[in-house]
């Protein structure tokens, strides 16, 4: 059944424009892409079957501005949007504004964006439906009174985080009072210039603890997971390398963890592909739910191939008023998945963003492999957005397989012309920590800190 919508409008860029330019093409529905006057010559620019400028390079006049890609919307006769990932996939007031032009938000709808995109409402929400959190504040903070009572109560350290946060944006570690006054602040300054909104919350800090999510997809009346994603490997807690299954949950734990994940998003009447992000300790076997990512996630690749299920294909066609149609029982998960992210970096100084013209681009192939990126040969990157330029993902039939898999890939591609941190990755491939599957959210600074 082919869905009802006719031309998406995809208000987004990079990798995540072309994905679901290219899901769009698939389902036979057309695609604008919009961009800013530093993409004009994109990838996904050139591949929609129209492309529209929005405004200059500055994301807040561009890739920011509701109202020019509204105004695009209307001007190409779009029917629906789908919004990607980071810019204002979460921003409930653009969501609903879709919704009042008479379009299709291709996510969820405004209120489940309010309720589980807010990460204090979203624990909140979570406590209600019987889900364990991380103990912290029960809502914003109203002060630094406020932070002191919630961390005396809850022991330090404390992670102070961004309410609309996301991308590892406005958290920040609080170890004593003194630390905590100095970094509610800075978190409060680094939160409104990200999300335009400065509320923050408080956690506990578990320092040995693995990031675990669970992928959901809904049509607002059912919801259904397609398992879970180990997303440990961050550097600043920007995730730089996931997998699929995680190599630290057990049969057990993986069912619960992931009921709990189906039963919060149904709580909300979630519809579409959203991710419930856990901190889980191996040692206790103890899992806590963190927040909600009401969007697709740069790491959904993984999902789509233990699962080989097309999630952005399955988003537009529940917005296009598709039911789900898949049931619980038939998701069943095959081998293991492991995507690595490709940034323009140079690792040899602090990771320092590197835009430039792509020189030359060799990408790996053979069975198994998947590249998703936004470059071409003479590509040049522009330095206003992130540095992510590709994402080399790889399955096998094992994860042993999948790791042997993956360095033959990454020993494959070639990138010239910028730095990159496939040599990073080629490294890291060949950890003993890799190897094992035994990590956690600090072992990549660990690791970065004791290379030569």
């Amino acid at each position: 059944m082919a869905s009802r919508l006719q031309k998406v409008l995809v208000a987004n860029r990079g990798e995540i424009a072309v994905r679901i330019i290219r899901a769009a093409h698939e389902l036979g529905i057309q695609a604008v892409a919009v961009h800013s006057t530093a993409d004009r010559d994109s990838l996904a620019a050139r591949l929609a079957d129209e492309a529209v400028e929005i405004g200059p390079a500055h994301a807040t006049r561009s890739y920011l501005d509701p109202q020019a890609i509204l105004r695009a919307a209307r001007d190409t006769g779009a029917d629906s949007v789908h919004p990607g990932y980071g810019f204002l996939s979460e921003n409930a007031a653009f969501a609903a504004a879709v919704e009042e032009a008479g379009l299709v938000f291709v996510g969820p709808t405004p209120e489940a964006i309010r309720t589980m995109g807010d990460k204090a409402r979203a624990r909140e929400t979570a406590r209600r439906a019987g889900v364990p959190v991380v103990p912290g504040s029960a809502g914003a903070l109203t002060g630094p009174d406020h932070a002191v009572a919630v961390a005396r109560e809850i022991g330090f350290p404390v992670l102070v985080k961004a309410c609309a946060g996301g991308g590892g944006r406005g958290i920040r570690i609080a170890r004593d009072e003194k630390e905590l006054a100095r970094e509610l602040a800075v978190a409060q300054a680094e939160a409104h210039a990200a999300f335009g909104d400065g509320g923050v919350y408080l956690e506990r800090y578990i320092a040995r603890a693995r990031h675990v999510e669970v992928q959901v997809l809904g049509d607002g009346k059912d919801v259904v997971h397609l398992y879970e994603r180990e997303c440990s490997m961050q550097r600043r807690r920007q995730k730089i390398l996931e997998e699929s299954p995680s190599p630290a949950l057990s049969p057990e734990v993986r069912e619960e963890i992931c009921g709990s994940a189906t039963r919060l998003a149904r709580a909300v009447g979630y519809r579409g592909a959203g991710t419930l992000e856990y901190l889980y300790d191996a040692e206790r076997g103890d899992f806590l739910f963190i927040e909600m990512n009401t969007r697709i996630q740069v790491e959904h690749p993984i999902t789509e191939m233990v699962t080989g299920i097309d999630l952005v294909r399955e988003m537009l066609r529940i917005a296009g008023g598709e039911p789900l149609g898949l049931r619980q029982e038939d998701i069943v998960p095959r081998g293991a998945a492991i995507e690595c992210r490709i940034n323009a970096e140079d690792a040899s100084r602090n990771f320092m963003p590197s835009p430039g013209v792509i020189s030359e681009l060799c990408l790996p192939g053979g069975p198994g492999v998947r590249v998703d990126t936004l470059a071409y040969p003479g590509y040049a990157i522009p330095p206003y957005y992130d540095s992510l330029i590709a994402k080399l993902v790889v399955w096998a039939e094992s994860r042993p397989a999948a790791l042997a898999r993956m360095r033959r890939a990454l020993r494959e591609a070639r990138v010239g012309g910028v730095p990159t941190t496939l040599a990073l990755h080629r490294e890291l491939l060949r950890s003993t920590e890799m190897q094992t599957g035994d990590y956690d959210v600090n072992t990549l600074e660990r690791w970065v800190a004791a290379r030569p």
